[in-house]
This record gives C-alpha cells, structure tokens and sequence, in this order.
C-alpha cells in the first residue's frame, strides 16, 4: 500500500489494536460494498489499510545501528502474550454479519453469558468452564460470509485459555446448529 494507512483508517500514526479495529469497523458501516452509498473499491481500500497498519503495529522497525553488531532478526510474538491473546482471522461464517452475528449470539449463550453486544459486528462474551476468560468477537463483512477475529483476555491472574481451543469450540458450536438433536 502506497498511502498513508492509518491516514486512511482516520487515526494518528502507530494507533493500537483497538483503535485501528474500531476505525475499521465505523468505516465499514459507511463503505460496505452491501450498504447504500458503499462500494467494493473503497472498502477493499479500507481493508488494505487496515491490514497494512496491523501489519506496521506487529513488525515495529529496527533502526540502524550506530557502531556494534548488526542487529538479528527476531521470531514474531506468540498469539498469547501475558493476560491477552488475539487472532486476526479465526474463522469464517457463510453468511453476512447480521445472520452470522445472531447465530454468534445463540452460541455466546451456550459457552458462557453476553457481556456487550453492538449488532452486527462486536460481542463481548464472558467465557465459562474450562475457558474462565473474556473473550471478544469482531466480525468483518468479507466477500458474502464473515470472518471473526477473536481477542481474548484472562481474568484475574490466571493465565489466557489456548486460542486454537477457544476457537475450535466456537466453531464446533456453530456448526451444531441447525441439526436436529440425535436423542430427543
């Protein structure tokens, strides 16, 4: 991307996580190519900047050294780091953030207890047994489906749940529903 993203995304230069998601998000209800006024070009434009603003937010750069030894590449950070885990791209749902939140909504009820829920792109849920966490789901409109990014963060000092379980059990979850019950 050539531009500015944060630029586009209306925020200051190295934003947060959460301020680059909330962007998006107010953006997107004004561009989505599903809406009024919206088109595929500007929303594509906004998806581009905000994954290139991420991306600027997960690889800070390194400067030059002034004399010393050259300097090492580093791994990336692991998902879960201290009290907080996040995953930009979890899963996709085939269907659009309305239908795709609301089934997120029966399935919330099932693993745990709505805390916020701002239809149709955000829930906050809190977790019950064995996952004990918060954990917040943002849907991004994506090509006639939704993808969900998962953030989760541990209450307490507990350490955070394993992000691959907590989302395996979302999805496990999702596709139960609509089957019939196998012991009525």
């Amino acid at each position: 991307m050539t531009e500015d993203p944060f630029a586009v995304l209306g925020v200051a230069p190295g934003a947060d996580e959460m301020t680059l998601r909330a962007a998006r998000r107010r953006l997107a209800k004004e561009v989505h190519p599903d809406l009024e006024g919206g088109d595929t070009a500007r929303m594509e434009r906004l998806n581009a900047a905000f994954d290139a603003a991420l991306a600027r937010l997960e690889s800070p750069v390194v400067a030059p050294p002034t004399n010393g030894p050259a300097p090492r590449a580093t791994a990336p950070p692991p998902r879960a780091q201290g009290r907080f885990a996040h995953d930009v791209a979890s899963f996709t749902i085939e269907a659009l953030p309305a239908e795709a939140f609301e089934a997120l909504l029966i399935v919330a009820s099932w693993l745990g207890e709505v805390l916020v829920d701002e239809p149709p792109y955000q829930l906050d849920v809190a977790l019950a047994e064995p996952f004990d966490c918060w954990c917040r789901l943002d849907l991004v409109p994506d090509a006639g489906a939704s993808t969900v990014a998962l953030t989760l963060a541990a209450f307490d000092a507990r350490p955070v749940p394993d992000l691959d379980a907590v989302r395996d059990a979302w999805v496990a979850n999702l596709n139960q529903l609509g089957r019939p019950d196998p012991d009525p």
